[in-house]
């Protein structure tokens, strides 16, 4: 009942983003392009809709045949401006998705930067090698304009079903959805049928040249955080985990390891949680209240947890995270990843 009090707070979000939209429309706001061609992943709702993971698709695909960078505002981070990410970079300087990125892709250039057309600038400066920019939730920062927009849709928050911020997770109109030429629908669920997806496509579809793509998001056996200590052991049904995240929805997550594993417990936190010392404490407790238990968390908290001097020697023993990747339900990863390759060869 309470909730329902933010409706009206959900207007005034509303009409502001309307104006803010009609001012770049009708060219009172200007959306500025550059030569060099920029893929853009992001999406129109707040929470995890799997931009990471798609981002890292496309880096390990494009690097193949580009000098790839990849920039993103870098949120949660303390500084400000524009920053190089380094495999040794703090995750509070830098982010917690850039340094993620960085750690598993040491030799792409990424860089964090609020004001993106000032960083796209500076990129193209140090970087002049560079010949292809992820630019990394940026849909609603218009004053890029991308080559390509790839729009990430959560299946369980379409968003024809959802509202505007505070009250439901919308963040934009879903009229600016003719801007992207992608979607790539994430998580959807297993029993999701034909019928079901036709519904989605033509809720998103907005100009005939756009293309939907369905896929399921698929972890793999959990890795050992600090591999020198904890041993890479078997997972399976009688494995007890406490599953540990600070992500913007769990619930994927969570189904995961409780298809392969025993969750006895669940420390959730909000999304680029900054992980402190009551938190490992709790976790701590949570440990000797399950001793038998391992500690399971996502690839994104894993980057704020690897301090060996803030983690305890028990709970590096037990620490693990689960690699996930994006699985393509009917068309293969490799027909989209081709079509981006096509647009960035036509720019």
């Amino acid at each position: 009942m309470l909730r329902h009090l933010l409706i009206p707070a959900s207007w005034i979000y509303g009409w502001v983003v309307h104006l803010r939209n009609y001012l770049f429309d009708a060219g009172l706001l200007r959306s500025e392009k550059f030569s060099i061609p920029i893929i853009c992943v992001g999406n129109i709702t707040v929470g995890g809709t799997g931009k990471t993971p798609m981002s890292e698709m496309i880096i390990d695909y494009m690097s193949r045949h580009h000098k790839v960078a990849l920039l993103s505002r870098g949120y949660g981070r303390k500084t400000k401006g524009y920053l190089e990410v380094q495999s040794n970079s703090h995750y509070r300087e830098v982010g917690d998705e850039p340094l993620q990125i960085k750690l598993k892709f040491p030799k792409t250039v990424v860089v964090v930067c609020e004001k993106r057309v000032e960083g796209i600038r500076r990129l193209q400066q140090e970087h002049p090698e560079v010949d292809l920019i992820v630019l990394d939730d940026g849909f609603q920062h218009r004053y890029v304009s991308p080559k390509i927009n790839i729009v990430m849709v959560d299946a369980t928050r379409p968003p024809h079903e959802d509202r505007f911020l505070p009250y439901g997770s919308l963040r934009d109109e879903q009229e600016q959805l003719h801007r992207a030429h992608y979607f790539v629908v994430t998580k959807c669920p297993d029993n999701m049928t034909p019928l079901e997806r036709r519904l989605l496509y033509k809720s998103l579809v907005k100009v005939a040249y756009q293309k939907v793509y369905f896929t399921r998001m698929e972890s793999f056996r959990p890795q050992p955080l600090f591999p020198e200590v904890a041993p890479d052991r078997p997972f399976g049904r009688g494995t007890r985990v406490i599953a540990l995240s600070g992500i913007g929805n769990p619930e994927p997550f969570h189904r995961s390891l409780e298809k392969s594993c025993e969750v006895v417990e669940k420390l959730t936190f909000e999304d680029h949680h900054v992980y402190k010392v009551r938190d490992v404490k709790q976790l701590q407790a949570l440990v000797e209240q399950s001793p038998e238990a391992v500690i399971v968390t996502t690839e994104k908290d894993a980057v704020k947890l690897t301090n060996r001097k803030k983690i305890p020697s028990e709970l590096q023993e037990r620490l693990y995270y689960l690699p996930i990747n994006i699985s393509f339900i009917e068309d293969s990863d490799t027909d989209l990843l081709s079509k981006l390759e096509e647009d960035v060869r036509r720019n």
